[in-house]
């Protein structure tokens, strides 16, 4: 598999430059996994909310057996993180984004072409074994939990204090971390009794961690909209794959919902 995966924070994004891209005579912009003979060529660079990361590698890697000309770089982490990367030069094609918020960040000519690909839900998860007896938000309450949770300045982190205000809960945050994947791995790893993080990625850890649902009064429903940076063919054809029907299946089978 082909499909190019950068560090959580893309450290370095510089080495995420743009190959130059053959001429293409037609972009197939509404491809699936299974679609083949697409004359485009070139790399498509992909920033992107780390929550995505099992999905859109699974994409790309799909995209790249079915385009042979065509090479997908990902990156993953914070979605303010790699809005800022990207309002500072860093090169990018397409960014996906979990929640709004961060598209304020991204220069302005680059707000335009936006399309939601799916939206997330916020969820609480403990280790399988569940030593703190979580079985609700008003749990986490309980003094005795170590709690973790995402930073504030980013999305994830944002939608849990939404969700913990709403709930009225004020638990023992022993570390807020910089992304979600970051976050929950301190709950895998049995270093937190808890983490709010979203429900796709849950879904994604399977038997690693325990799900408690978060009510839907008291929940978050963050969109994740996907911004086109450039109009290369192949940049064209990917972000058609992505807004499909079978990129809609691929992440709603990931634990996401559908926009």
């Amino acid at each position: 598999m082909r499909a190019r995966t950068a560090a959580a924070v893309v450290v370095g994004c510089a080495a995420l430059a743009l190959t130059a891209c053959s001429p293409a005579t037609s972009a197939d912009t509404s491809a699936g996994p299974g679609a083949s003979g697409s004359p485009e060529s070139g790399t498509v660079t992909v920033l992107a909310a780390a929550s995505l990361t099992e999905p859109l590698t699974a994409l790309a890697q799909q995209y790249e057996q079915d385009h042979p000309g065509v090479t997908v770089r990902l990156g993953f982490g914070s979605s303010t993180t790699l809005a800022q990367q990207i309002a500072e030069g860093a090169p990018a094609d397409l960014y996906a984004s979990a929640g709004e918020a961060a598209l304020d960040l991204l220069p302005a000519d680059a707000r335009g072409d936006t399309t939601p690909i799916a939206r997330n839900t916020v969820e609480i998860a403990t280790p399988p074994d569940d030593p703190g007896h979580v079985a609700s938000v008003e749990d986490l309450a309980d003094p005795d939990l170590d709690v973790v949770l995402c930073a504030q300045s980013v999305p994830c982190g944002a939608a849990a204090d939404e969700v913990l205000h709403r709930a009225g809960v004020t638990p023992h945050v022993v570390s807020r971390e910089v992304d979600v994947k970051a976050t929950l791995t301190k709950v895998t790893l049995g270093e937190a009794d808890a983490a709010l993080v979203y429900h796709s990625d849950v879904v994604g850890a399977g038997d690693a961690v325990r799900g408690v649902e978060v009510p839907a009064d008291d929940n978050v429903v963050l969109t994740y909209p996907l911004v086109r940076l450039a109009d290369r063919p192949e940049v064209t054809a990917f972000a058609g794959l992505l807004t499909s029907p079978a990129g809609e299946q691929a992440l709603t089978a990931a634990g996401f919902l559908a926009p």
